[in-house]
């Protein structure tokens, strides 16, 4: 999803993508760091904070601090969407020739964002990737499981996937309409990115404890990331699905010839264990086939919906471009300003539902602001 161009547009350089979800307690300290980071750079930036449907003070903090900084636009999702779709919005709606994704939790350092940029600009790069040298400020077992499922991805989707990139990265405006271009909706950026080929080069870093707050990624989500990675980037999990089926069967036959041989010995009361082991085998075989399978009926029932990855309920660029087009109409032409209201980067810009459009026939009719991305 584009917005259409302008001089801000033009001259913006680069853009930094923040998804956020409950993220007040770090805010402040998050500011303090990446504001003047930036203002350093000598180029044109914005920074897009996505606030991912936050329950707490992170919407309140976000409109305080763009009172005293301009840069700052906020992008409010109607409801939580997870951290890839809030990164998808924030993606789709950067205007800079450099795009930055990183998280808000400062354990990936804002201070490496110009050694990135000048990275790509003197090398020709697209992407440039963020890779986490240390983690000695994650728990053992952190390590474990992120060690295992960079492993697994690599051995799954290729060599090409760098072990210990997050969603840290650097990527140019090629690089990102690249991937808005891309059907998927259950994305991946830590897959989908380097499926593209571009040139790409690294910036190493120590990954430093989270100053403050919880972390967003628990178990479980680490578990749905890494099925998410798996079922969308190979099918390996059905050839093992179908290895697994052969190997029962050979199974089966040993047990076949052994209960005829302990039939003919007449030694059938003993062979009742190892039938019922057998038989639990086989069953377990068969529910995890069938797991595998839904796993991937699943995800063909979500592209088949075709629903949008996100919902925008706000955003603080396209409201600023609405007030001005509304300015704009009032002092020329009342009809042309109402006519530029109601288009927006080539999409209906639509009110919320608590404002319906001047002179619409139901003021009754519900209205949605912002769909996001559709496959």
């Amino acid at each position: 999803m584009t917005e259409a161009p302008n001089a801000t547009t033009a001259a913006t350089v680069l853009s930094v993508v923040i998804p956020m979800y409950n993220e007040e307690e770090v805010l402040p300290a998050l500011v303090s760091r990446l504001r003047p980071v930036l203002a350093d750079l000598g180029v044109g930036y914005e920074v897009i904070a996505v606030d991912d449907g936050s329950t707490d003070r992170t919407a309140e903090l976000l409109a305080a601090f763009r009172l005293g900084w301009p840069e700052l636009r906020v992008i409010g999702l109607r409801r939580n969407s997870g951290h890839q779709a809030a990164l998808t919005a924030g993606l789709d709606r950067a205007h800079g020739a450099y795009v930055v994704s990183i998280d808000a939790d400062l354990q990936d350092p804002p201070e490496k964002i110009p050694e990135m940029l000048a990275l790509a600009r003197a090398e020709g790069l697209d992407i440039v990737y963020g890779i986490r040298a240390d983690r000695a400020s994650d728990t053992g077992f952190k390590r474990w499981t992120a060690g295992l499922y960079y492993r697994l991805v690599r051995r799954l989707a290729g060599p090409s996937v760098p072990a210990q990139a997050g969603d840290f990265r650097l990527l140019s405006r090629a690089a990102v309409d690249a991937l808005k271009a891309l059907p998927d909706q259950q994305r991946v950026y830590r897959l989908l990115v380097p499926w593209l080929g571009f040139p790409s080069g690294e910036v190493r870093y120590e990954r430093a404890p989270r100053p403050a707050g919880q972390s967003k990624y628990p178990l479980g989500r680490m578990i749905r990331l890494a099925v998410d990675s798996v079922t969308g980037f190979s099918a390996a999990p059905l050839r093992i699905a179908t290895w697994l089926g052969g190997f029962a069967f050979l199974v089966c036959l040993g047990l076949m010839v052994y209960t005829l041989s302990a039939h003919a010995f007449q030694h059938t009361v003993p062979g009742w264990t190892s039938l019922f082991i057998g038989v639990l085998f086989i069953g377990a075989v068969q529910l995890i086939c069938v797991g595998l399978l839904g796993e991937y009926v699943g995800r063909i029932y979500t592209a088949v919906q075709n629903r949008p990855t996100y919902f925008i309920g706000h955003d603080t660029a396209a409201d600023a471009a609405d007030a001005a087009a509304g300015a704009a109409g009032t002092a020329g032409d009342p009809a042309a300003g109402a006519a530029k209201r109601t288009s927006r980067a080539g999409h209906p810009a639509v009110p919320s539902p608590a404002s319906p459009p001047e002179g619409s026939a139901d003021p009754a009719t519900p209205v949605s602001q912002g769909l996001g991305r559709r496959s």
